[in-house]
């Protein structure tokens, strides 16, 4: 495979019509936080796939004593939602072949929006969330929710290139953004992502009490796997 990026599905997977969602760690982890809190209190979701490169490092990731690939998706076929969920955050430069595909496969299982989203530091103490689509449907999907639309910004990294990609290619985008504090936890902006990922996709929930009971663990893991894979990274990108 070399330096590609590629998707590799172990189980048949049909979410034509439905959601994926982006549940990488960027800045903040708010959104990571936020998909792995969805993904543990929405039941039945199941193992599906991974993305994979030569260019992530060479780490299994074991959890509950099951090993795991640096970044999987994990579906749930009922409520025909994937989660493309990570433990590593992308090296930048990989950031667009990542998002190409990530719009491609969701492109070829015929999904209906794409969501992600990010963290914007901020010492405001009230997390807000607003939102920003690619396509006229995104923008309408984000108004029925009563999710207020961002009207001047810059969104970097994947999110910023699944806006651009989409909107150009008539894919429907949503990317959430949620103040964060400069410093500390993002629990609190996790928890307001993930409640406005409940309010875009039917039957997705949210439960607070657990979110802010595991969203510290799960940073920690979150943090500590970039840690561990720091050598890893070095070797690769110098």
């Amino acid at each position: 495979m070399g330096n590609e990026v590629y998707i590799r599905e172990i189980i048949s997977i049909d979410i034509k019509e439905g959601y994926f969602i982006d549940g990488f760690p960027y800045t903040g982890l708010a959104n990571a936080i936020a998909t792995e809190s969805l993904v543990n209190t929405t039941s039945q979701f199941e193992l599906a796939g991974v993305l994979d490169s030569d260019l992530f490092p060479p780490i299994s990731i074991v959890r509950d004593e099951i090993p795991n690939f640096p970044a999987r998706i994990l579906v749930n076929k009922d409520l025909k939602v994937a989660v493309f969920s990570s433990y590593l955050t992308p090296h930048e430069s990989i950031h667009r072949d990542v998002a190409r595909v990530m719009l491609k496969w969701a492109s070829d299982h015929k999904c209906s929006f794409i969501i992600s989203s990010s963290a914007i530091k901020s010492d405001d103490e009230t997390p807000v969330v607003i939102g920003v689509g690619s396509t006229e449907d995104a923008k309408k999907k984000l108004r029925d929710a009563d999710i207020p639309i961002l009207k001047n910004g810059t969104i970097p990294g994947i999110p910023g290139i699944l806006l651009n990609e989409g909107s150009i290619a008539k894919i429907n985008v949503i990317v959430l953004l949620c103040k964060a504090k400069e410093s500390g936890p993002d629990f609190r902006a996790g928890a307001e992502i993930c409640m406005a990922m409940t309010k875009l996709v039917p039957g997705a929930s949210c439960n607070l009490k657990l979110l802010l009971s595991e969203a510290e663990g799960i940073e920690q893991n979150l943090k500590q796997t970039e840690q561990d894979a720091g050598p890893f990274r070095d070797a690769i990108y110098g």
